[in-house]
């Protein structure tokens, strides 16, 4: 079983909000997942990506993938972390 980890969307007609989930590739959008490890909220100025690292480090090494923009969402999230303490 291939394991993606991607967005699932979720909120009202245009707002979106966006959950990070665990799921098999074969399961729709909506469909069925594992896990919920995170979440995204574009509608925010900067735009709000909070993510369970433990649990996000768990599924990589078992071998789950992330979609593209999950994987652009992750390193965007990880460089503004390293900015973060130098602007203090």
């Amino acid at each position: 079983m291939a394991v993606h980890i991607r967005l699932s969307r979720a909120g009202a007609k245009k707002r979106p909000f966006y959950r990070l989930v665990v799921t098999d590739h074969r399961s729709p959008r909506g469909g069925k997942f594992l896990e919920t490890i995170g979440t995204y909220d574009p509608s925010k100025d900067p735009g709000t990506f909070v993510v369970n690292q433990e649990r996000l480090a768990y599924w990589r090494g078992v071998g789950a993938t992330p979609s593209h923009t999950v994987e652009r969402l992750l390193k965007r999230d990880a460089k503004a972390a390293t900015e973060a303490p130098a602007a203090e």
